[in-house]
């Protein structure tokens, strides 16, 4: 047996020889036996993964009772012998840290398009992945390999307006990127910042928002007033002139509410102008995904 070949064991727990060739093909219900230093990083995976007391806890378990549910891995593209991590991030890393050498694992031959999307579901069924690396998951499928929002949502399971209000999540500055990480603020918070467009005037927002510990309701309120669309408060960030007005412009309660209604329906920006029952309402939307998406449910399309 060459460094090359890597050991798995029968249900008798007798070796089997594999030999890592690039044309070998795994047998996709067999648990490899893996040199952890011959397992690359998932150059697909948004979620971290922290040395917290979680982490330990399973490193200690590692250490007792050895990894009881396998990784999986591919076989590397570019170097024979190697193989890239699909699933298993916090398994592999505990197992470092307990000072195992090898680590169970299935070997999938799968494309590097089918192993991102397979990253992906794992993250999203695990209830402590943040807003911003499910956002990041999502801009990988979109870049890397072409997919439109409507394929994304197709491939994951969730809903093409669930899509796009995360990847919106990316425009935010680094420092409400990095609140929303932290967890001070959550996504439904995140969204409503967003309306004010500009950088300056959502860092500034979300930091007051914070400041202030405020819901949801009242930072959509907040984002209503540095609009101009309601009265100020004493101490918040600057409001947004308007032109030909003298103040801030009262907003009929009700049109207001349309206006939300609208805007968490569509997942985009969405403005009602309303003067004596006549107006007109403007739908922004910055990407040709986001266009599409809005027509297909103007048009009643599911």
């Amino acid at each position: 047996m060459t460094g090359d070949d890597h050991i798995a064991r029968d249900a008798f727990g007798e070796p089997i020889t594999i030999r890592a060739q690039a044309d070998t093909h795994y047998p996709g219900n067999l648990v490899v036996n893996l040199a952890i230093a011959d397992i690359d990083k998932n150059p697909f995976q948004t979620r971290h993964v922290n040395d917290d007391d979680a982490l330990e806890e399973l490193a200690d378990s590692i250490k007792v009772n050895g990894v009881v549910q396998p990784i999986m891995v591919r076989p590397s593209e570019e170097d024979e012998g190697r193989f890239v991590l699909i699933l298993g991030e916090r398994r592999l890393h505990a197992s470092k840290k307990a000072g195992k050498t090898h680590i169970p694992a299935i070997v999938r031959r799968v494309p590097a398009q089918q192993a991102a999307e397979m990253t992906i579901v794992e993250n999203l069924q695990r209830e402590d992945l943040s807003p911003m690396e499910q956002a990041e998951s999502f801009r990988v499928l979109s870049q890397e390999f072409n997919l439109t929002q409507q394929e994304i949502a197709t491939r994951v399971g969730l809903s093409r307006a669930s899509v796009a209000n995360y990847m919106r999540l990316l425009k935010l500055p680094i420092t409400v990127m990095e609140l929303l990480a932290q967890k001070s603020i959550n996504f439904a918070q995140a969204k409503e910042l967003l309306k004010l467009e500009d950088n300056d005037r959502i860092a500034e927002a979300a930091i007051f928002a914070v400041k202030k510990g405020m819901t949801v309701e009242q930072i959509e309120s907040l984002v209503l007033r540095m609009d101009g669309l309601l009265e100020p408060i004493p101490g918040m960030p600057g409001v947004k002139k308007k032109e030909h007005t003298g103040g801030a412009r009262w907003v009929d309660p009700n049109v207001r509410a349309a206006q939300t209604d609208l805007e968490r329906m569509l997942g985009v920006r969405v403005r009602i102008r309303d003067r004596k029952g006549k107006g007109k309402i403007v739908i922004e939307y910055s990407t040709v995904d986001d266009y599409d998406r809005v027509v297909e449910m103007l048009r009643g399309k599911k």
